[in-house]
């Protein structure tokens, strides 16, 4: 080692009486410095390294850092483990349990009082009213409107309207587990209708994907007891308004980002009340009164009035939970998978609550197509991710 020229100023250290191995770092005369091999106490220009921090020569900065020290003495770092974020699986059990209920607490009121529409109007009137509590309580932040985003928003809740009225009728015609797999073909009408609308020209792997889908519905169909046309067609229709919806809902409401999914379905369900309440008057109200005398006679006033409560109540969380889950920045693919399982939690749940007649080939048809519908998932991923990584390429 070269003779140092400015010794460091330290106090004397007494050694420890039980013989360890040290490392010692020296402040040599060139720029660089050294990590010297194990010396003596005699040596004052250098620092002993033990499990105490290592002191710092006055003249100038020559220790390096602490992870450094303790790495080159042999001890490993502490792992660092990555927080992780309980409020996903929270907000997905929530989901799948609000949903789960919604629709046996839905079939139980279609089936006492068959008034679709009616109810239909009630669960909009429901939501709204859920998030005004939540705006005056200051619980949710009240969103800033104009008068163009009133204007941008009329189609959308106008197909909302449709999506949810005509599911409400398939319910009411079906069972709730028929109807759920009718549903799952909603890909097939938002893979041919974005290419009119949107401009999007989806590959062969997308188009491929929806194969299971159609097949596992006409499976399913073949054996279903509760099979009936019009609860097919309305299920069909309300495919179609909720592809509509979300179709425009990219078109008119594009330059409206500030407003959390939160606050937008809330929004889209007052004024999806406007378009609700004339038409199921028009639709249905000669029949409310008979059927409503009907249902208290089954049932009595205070049950039914208990079954449509809870029913608004739980149609409206098992919507927030679903924008919440959103919120918290899960990933496209994730969100897919798990809404495939709560179409599989909901239907095996009916199907228990209900005891629903349900054969071999229903079950059958049911898997394919609710695997069909994460295949679709993943293929509108890949083909999302492969437009993304196109457009970075050209700029």
């Amino acid at each position: 080692m070269l003779p140092l020229r400015q010794p460091c100023s330290l106090r004397a250290r007494t050694p420890s009486s039980t013989t360890t191995s040290a490392v010692f770092l020296c402040r040599p005369c060139s720029p660089a410095q050294r990590l010297c091999p194990t010396l003596t106490d005699r040596q004052p220009s250098c620092v002993r390294v033990q499990s105490a921090p290592v002191k710092q020569c006055r003249s100038r900065a020559l220790v390096p850092s602490v992870k450094a020290s303790a790495s080159a003495a042999g001890s490993p770092a502490a792992p660092v483990s990555p927080s992780i974020n309980w409020k996903v699986p929270v907000y997905i059990l929530l989901w799948y349990a609000f949903n789960i209920v919604f629709n046996i607490i839905n079939k139980s009121t279609l089936n006492t009082f068959p008034c679709p529409w009616l109810i239909s109007a009630w669960q909009l009137a429901a939501s709204g009213l859920f998030m005004c509590f939540l705006w005056i309580s200051k619980l949710q932040p009240v969103p800033q409107v104009d008068k163009g985003f009133f204007l941008a928003l009329l189609p959308v809740a106008f197909f909302h309207t449709v999506g949810h009225v005509s599911a409400c009728v398939s319910f009411s015609q079906m069972a709730v587990s028929f109807a759920h797999i009718v549903k799952a073909a909603e890909p097939v009408f938002s893979v041919a209708l974005s290419g009119p609308l949107l401009g999007v020209q989806y590959p062969f792997y997308v188009w491929l994907s929806l194969l299971p889908i159609v097949a596992g519905c006409a499976m399913s169909a073949m054996k279903e007891v509760s099979f009936a046309w019009s609860g097919f067609n309305n299920a069909m229709i309300s495919n179609l308004g909720m592809v509509l919806r979300n179709i425009y809902s990219k078109k008119s409401l594009a330059n409206y980002k500030h407003i959390d999914g939160i606050n937008l379905f809330g929004l889209i369900s007052i004024v999806s009340l406007l378009y609700c309440a004339p038409a199921a008057v028009i639709m249905e109200g000669s029949a409310w009164s008979s059927a409503w005398q009907a249902a208290v006679t089954k049932v009595g006033q205070e049950k039914m009035w208990q079954l449509l409560g809870w029913g608004g109540i739980f149609y409206h969380l098992y919507n927030q939970t679903s924008y919440m889950v959103l919120n918290e920045g899960v990933s496209a693919v994730t969100f897919s998978v798990g809404n495939t399982m709560k179409r599989v939690a909901v239907v095996v749940s009916s199907v228990m609550f209900f005891k629903n007649p349900v054969s071999i080939m229903n079950w059958v048809g049911s898997g394919i197509a609710i695997a069909g519908t994460y295949l679709y998932s993943l293929a509108s991923d890949k083909f999302a991710a492969e437009q993304k990584a196109a457009k970075a390429k050209k700029a």
